[in-house]
Parts: structure tokens; sequence; C-alpha cells
């Protein structure tokens, strides 16, 4: 049985469902129902007639045959059970939401719930997970939405709360979330299996994972090499210590691996390890963008020499290359301003003329034209625009965005910010950062960061694998 019947379900029962949506676990019921869900839905609960505008039924018994997906809220001592009802229904997925499994040294259980459940032929999710995110069906353990943009990215994460974390983020950026799953204690389906879905699914350019451990090695890394020829695969590894191991096994029974061996294997197999998750998440903005770096060569332009040296130094630390313009570059950056305390070669200092938007808006059209420049970066300030640009926070960026669209480099902002306690900035920085995303644009608060998601996507970039293909 293939996962699209997961992620795409045409029915879902709710095990365990209760009008209280404070009482402890995940609401999944009145989720699904806010997000616009169109199948069919099927509370279960024995001490209500009536959840949500909707008839509850007694026990799995109860349910019509071939429910898609049921999502079991119950305690532990309950699932061998529900497992035994559900697949005598014929229930296709099976998720649990519970814990107290294998992590909680209880591996016996988990070897009978498998049992039970393949002799009505049903698929298992988890246990111990929050389970799954489809934008499209409108199936999600979130009550956020998506507004329109294109959702490209693809996560799998063996922990549920850094899977929601994920999500968090990634909609605080405006990274548009195709489908997600937090897995768990992977008992049936695996994350080699739900990592070949995600790179069979042409809707998916980027996916992001995080990792505990992993069941089948083999079949990992060849479900891994097959999608880093097509996407970039960005992977977070925890219980890469002993001590982390020991954290794991204790979160999701997870067996962890030696990690240089890992890490060896994961590279050459084209992956791309990170160590957090703020560089996973600056990995995917770069990979999901409308335009992609394929070569080392910046253009950096900004107000004020400090910025541009750090950029310099920190661009040349990490094997990327800030060449010399063309003489055509420079005499038409030069037209928009004086030379007083500027530069017109690479970093572009513009001195007090790169506090004006459209003096930035002409000097990158002017690196858009020079062919030794690869990927360009314009430098903001959100503490100065917020001072003396005000009125410019909605027009400003507009004007940056439409000469982005015009050259045929990919334009990659840093827009920073260094008053750490005052909400004029933070709202100029927000309103600035949407109106840059909106446009596919990917944004970064720092050079450093910047550079490291430029570096880790040329990486991938440049993989004998996905050359070879």
């Amino acid at each position: 049985m293939g996962l699209r019947n997961l992620f795409y379900p045409e029915s879902i029962a709710v095990l365990g469902a209760s009008p209280n949506m404070g009482s402890g676990k995940l609401p999944y019921l009145q989720i699904m129902q806010m997000r616009g869900y169109t199948g069919k839905l099927y509370p279960v609960n024995p001490k209500y007639q009536e959840i949500s505008g909707l008839k509850s039924y007694p026990s799995i018994d109860d349910l019509p045959e071939g429910i898609d997906l049921v999502i079991a809220s119950v305690p532990v001592e309950e699932s061998l059970g529900v497992t035994r009802a559900a697949a005598q229904k014929k229930v296709k997925f099976l998720h649990f939401f519970t814990s107290g499994f294998s992590e909680m040294g209880n591996r016996s259980l988990e070897t009978e719930l498998l049992r039970e459940a393949a002799r009505g032929g049903t698929r298992i999710v988890g246990p111990n997970c929050v389970g799954i995110h489809c934008a499209e069906s409108r199936v999600s353990f979130t009550l956020e939405i998506q507004g329109d943009m294109p959702k490209e990215v693809a996560f799998f994460g063996q922990s549920g709360g850094t899977t929601s974390n994920f999500v968090g983020m990634a909609m605080a950026r405006e990274i548009g979330l195709n489908k997600v799953v937090s897995y768990g204690n992977q008992i049936d389906i695996t994350v080699e299996d739900y990592l070949a879905y995600f790179a069979s699914d042409e809707k998916i350019r980027v996916i992001a994972g995080y990792v505990e451990d992993i069941k089948n090695p083999r079949k990992f890394l060849k479900a891994l090499g097959e999608a880093t020829r097509t996407k970039p695969v960005v992977i977070l590894k925890g219980g890469v210590t002993q001590q982390g191991a020991r954290a794991a096994a204790s979160h999701t029974g997870a067996l962890a691996s030696n990690h240089t061996i890992w890490s060896s294997a994961i590279h050459q197999h084209g992956g791309v390890l990170v160590d957090t998750i703020e560089q996973m998440l600056d990995f995917v903005m770069m990979a999901a963008a409308k335009r992609t770096p394929h070569g080392p060569r910046h253009g950096f332009l900004g107000a004020g020499g400090g910025a541009a040296v750090s950029f310099t130094d920190l661009a040349t630390l990490a094997g990327l290359s800030l060449p010399e313009l063309q003489p055509a570059t420079q005499e038409m950056i030069s037209r928009k301003i004086r030379a007083i305390n500027t530069s017109t070669t690479n970093p572009v200092d513009l001195g007090f003329f790169g506090f004006d938007f459209d003096v930035m808006a002409h000097t990158i059209r002017a690196l858009g034209q020079d062919e030794n420049i690869d990927v360009i970066v314009p430098y903001f300030s959100a503490d100065y625009i917020t001072v003396s640009q005000y009125d410019k926070i909605e027009s400003g960026p507009q004007t940056i965005i439409e000469i982005a669209e015009e050259v045929g480099n990919p334009v990659i902002p840093v827009l920073s910010k260094f008053a750490e306690a005052n909400m004029d900035v933070e709202r100029v920085r927000l309103s600035i950062f949407s109106s840059f995303r909106k446009a596919g644009l990917p944004v970064y608060s720092t050079i450093q960061d910047l550079i490291y998601a430029t570096k880790k996507y040329l990486e991938w970039v440049g993989r004998p694998s996905r050359n070879n293909h």
C-alpha cells in the first residue's frame, strides 16, 4: 500500500475526540473542521452522542467499513484493542498520538501491535507522534493556515515537538509547506518510506527532516540518493553525542548510530547536514526560493564599509568569492552616487546613498548585467529605515522586488536589525520581510546566516551524484 490515502484520506475517524479542546490532547477533529477538510469525519467516543455537530460513534466497531485514517488519542493500555478493531474494520492507516511504547521500554507491545495490524492490512503511523499535515487535503495537526503561496516544502520529523517547531518557524518565514509528517517510533511506516514518497512527489521541491534513528540504513540511503538527484534533502540529526543518544532512546526509543559513519554516508548520498533547526530553515528558505544560486560569485551592496568588510571576510572563509566588477558595471553604479566615502568595486559601498531604495535598485540592476556575478546581496538596515525612511516601508521594498524580477540573478537581501527592544523597528522589519518573502525572495537577518545557507546550497548543487543524473 502506498501513502497516498494517508496524506489524502477520504475519511477520518478521531478516536478519543472530545468537545473540550483543552483536554490535554490535540483536538484533531476540530482542527480538521476549522481547516475545511471536505472528507467524511467520524468522532469516536462512547461518552457523547454528538461532538462539534457530528454524530459520535461508541467504538471503531460501529464505524463504516474502509476508513482511510483513524487517529487514536487513547491510553497506551487500550492500544492493542484499538489496533485489533481497526484491522477487523480494514482501516488503511492507524495513527497513534499515544505515547508509552518502546521509548518507555515497552517494545513487546509494539511487536503485538504490528502483528494485529497486519491481519487487516492496516498500516501504523507512529506511535508517539503528532501525525500528518497536507496542505492540499487540509489534514493537519495545526490550526495555522498558510495563504496563497507556492507550497513546495516537505518535512519528516521523529519528534512531535521539533515537527511542530519547524511548522511554526516555516509559517513565520512564509515558507510554503506541502506535506509534513511526525513519525515518532516508526514501528511500521519508517522514515525511509516517507522520504521515498516525498521524493516521488512532483509538487515537492525541497525536503527537510529531523532524524534520531534509522531502522533500515540501506533502504534510507537508497531513498536519499534517489531524492537528491532532483531535489535537496537537508537533515538535522538528533543524538550525535552519547548523552544525546541516551535522550533520544528515552524520547522515541531510538538507537542512534555512530555519528561519524552517519554523516559520511549522508554526504556520499547527496544529503545536506545541519546542526540546528535554525540552520535547517535558513537552508530551506534558500532552496525553495523563486531563484536559487548556481555559482559562488557574490555581488554585495550596502551603506557603510563595516558590513561590506564583514561580508567579504565571511564569504571568503566559506569558499565564496566577490569578483571585481567589470568597468561598465562600475561606471553604471557611479551615475547615481558621488565619489565621497563610496566604492564601486565589489563589495559595493554606496555610503549614505545606500539608504536610498532607488539607488539600491539601480545598483542591483547594474550587478545583474555583470557576467562575473552569480548572486546579488543587498544589505538593508531596519533600524535606519525606521528612523529615516518610514514613509517608504511599502514602496521601497516594492522597488527592490521589481528589480529582482527584472535581473536574471538571484537577489538575496540581508535585512538587519540591531535594536533588540524597539517595537517600531520590529514592525518595520516584519513588514519588509513579509513583502520580500511574498515575492519569493529569501531574506536573512544576518550576513552569516545568508553565507551559511548559500554555501550549503551550493554544496548540494555541486554534488557528483546530482550532476551524473
